[in-house]
């Protein structure tokens, strides 16, 4: 089973995989941002777990669907970016 979800993911673009990630990042950012509404210490312990586990979840999707040569060629990119500014 955990060999078919990987396999599944890993057919998936590497434009896919830098989305995920993305939203990682705005899971990341909500889960700590949340601490600041003036809610009760309960409430904000329970959105905490909900979008810190929301954000895992996506870091490891997306480390998924990237994987090495996914991931070798976003920093390709990104250099190649780099060199011409």
């Amino acid at each position: 089973m955990l060999e078919r979800i990987k396999e599944f993911l890993s057919r998936l673009s590497v434009r896919t995989g830098v989305i995920i990630l993305a939203v990682c990042v705005v899971c990341y950012i909500a889960s700590f941002a949340q601490m600041l509404l003036p809610i009760s210490a309960t409430a904000k312990g329970i959105l905490w777990f909900i979008l810190f586990g929301l954000a895992k979840t996506t870091q490891y999707t997306a480390l998924a669907i990237l994987g090495v040569n996914g991931w070798k060629a976003l920093k390709e990119k990104m250099n190649r970016k780099k060199e011409l500014q």
